[in-house]
């Protein structure tokens, strides 16, 4: 549950909820909002997700400037994927360039960003990770955090870490004793210490 809230999977957390009878932490309707900023910038619509975010508390903007940089940044990637090269100029010269004066961090990303143009072919550019989807899904998830943490929410979801643990635990036990083994994280299919398929606990395991 804790994973499906934090990362705005509204439709998931509200079947979870109702097959595993667990109350949200939060008014699962809330997540839209999240989901709508989150998707706009997947999709590459920047200055949509900046409204809403403004819509919903300007101060999360206000108070981050990292944040925004970042924003503004994804914007310039952005005009630089669609081929609007003379924007992302004027772009880069009104908005980031002041930021970057007055920070050497924000100038060095802002650089980095722009090499995207020394290559007409942009698969070959060693900056090229910008354009991945990745890119897009790193930024919406430090904004979908800065929302989490207006809202006085935990912004980090525990599920990974769990998966973490309980894989260093079980390398752990490897070495020492047999015992009941989840050996497919996806379906928590365990195996005894002698390979023997047993019973599935899936629901159990993630409804922390």
């Amino acid at each position: 549950m804790n994973y499906f809230v934090i990362e705005g999977y509204k439709d998931a957390a509200e079947t979870f909820s109702q097959e595993c009878g667990l109350s949200p932490s939060i008014d699962v309707d809330s997540i839209q909002d999240r989901m709508n900023i989150r998707n706009a910038i997947q999709n590459g619509n920047v200055e949509e997700a900046i409204e809403r975010v403004n819509d919903l508390n300007p101060e999360i903007l206000d108070t981050n400037p990292k944040l925004y940089f970042h924003l503004q940044q994804q914007r310039l990637i952005e005009y630089i994927r669609e081929g609007k090269i003379a924007e992302a100029l004027e772009f880069a010269q009104d908005e980031l360039a002041p930021r970057g004066e007055e920070n050497p961090e924000f100038l060095e990303e802002l650089e980095r960003t722009m090499a995207l143009l020394a290559f007409d072919d942009k698969t070959v550019s060693p900056v090229r990770d910008l354009l991945h989807p990745s890119q897009r899904q790193r930024t919406a998830s430090e904004l979908n955090a800065a929302i989490l943490t207006s809202q006085s929410q935990e912004k980090d979801p525990k599920l990974p870490n769990m998966l973490k643990m309980l894989v260093w635990a079980q390398d752990e036990l490897d070495e020492k004793v047999l015992y009941p083994k989840m050996k497919n994280l996806v379906t928590a299919e365990l195996v005894d210490g002698n390979n023997n398929t047993t019973t599935n606990s899936g629901n159990n395991f993630l409804s922390t």
